[in-house]
């Protein structure tokens, strides 16, 4: 292992004994289903967009949306829900050509200087910098005044409330992405903000929403400090079960119950 991302240590967190499971002894947790279809399908036409491809979005969606089910293992798609691959199939026509639209609305003008950029620096403290911090920026743009701003995509349903809007290990992702990207280009971080972009599905008004998620001094000094506490614990082996997350705010564990996890 030499390299960690957001996604991995929100799984520590969560639960030690489930990062070991899906991380260490690699075995297959949570493996997608239609939201996460419809999520890599937005994502994949918005970067479209964004590189001005001359695409039809709407149709783009429709075909990348219907790839990901089918890529989908065969024991999920057998539990795929007709009716609510068809509503997303209509939510996904009203959302693929928004992108643009909310951007300007939001920064005015901007330019767009990379789409899917990765993070692939080394973790100052941790273990003689043994490790490396990996992630995806799903956007940057620039605007007139100098500032760089990343964006990550979130597709949802009506939106967020403000609880989750400022949850921290939610909002630590831009904290991570901020840090990591002024450390690979060599810029000041009171340069560079952060936003979520929420895509919403069902929401009857402000389906694309941007609002910015700030990471001062302290709160990126919080976060280093918490990544090099999982990288120690991992490198050390320890992994503690942490049995108020069997049933979390998204739903039970996968292992809950099973011979992985009695």
């Amino acid at each position: 292992m030499t390299h960690v991302s957001y996604s991995e240590v929100k799984i520590w967190k969560e639960c030690a004994w489930k990062h070991k499971l899906m991380y260490i002894e690699k075995l297959k947790g949570f493996e997608g289903n239609e939201y996460t279809a419809f999520g890599t399908a937005i994502h994949s036409t918005y970067e479209k967009v964004l590189l001005k491809e001359n695409i039809n979005e709407k149709e783009f969606f429709q075909n990348k949306f219907l790839e990901e089910l089918k890529a989908l293992p065969e024991e999920v798609k057998k539990k795929l829900k007709k009716k609510l691959v068809e509503d997303l199939r209509k939510q996904g026509d009203l959302l693929a050509s928004l992108s643009m639209d909310a951007l300007k609305d939001y920064f005015g003008d901007f330019e767009v200087v990379s789409v899917e950029e990765q993070l692939y620096e080394p973790i100052k403290m941790s273990l003689k910098e043994k490790y490396n911090f990996k992630g995806f920026i799903d956007l940057v743009v620039k605007t007139k005044d100098g500032k760089y701003h990343i964006i990550d995509w979130k597709t949802c349903s009506w939106g967020w409330d403000s609880r989750k809007k400022s949850d921290k290990m939610i909002t630590y992702q831009l904290t991570f992405y901020k840090y990591y990207f002024a450390l690979k280009h060599n810029l000041d971080p009171k340069d560079i903000e952060t936003h979520f972009g929420l895509v919403k599905r069902t929401a009857k008004k402000n389906n694309v929403e941007l609002f910015r998620t700030t990471s001062g001094p302290k709160k990126t000094e919080n976060a280093i400090k918490f990544l090099n506490k999982a990288l120690y614990n991992i490198d050390k082996n320890i992994f503690i079960k942490n049995r108020l997350s069997c049933h979390g705010r998204y739903g039970t564990c996968e292992f809950y119950k099973t011979k992985y996890c009695t």
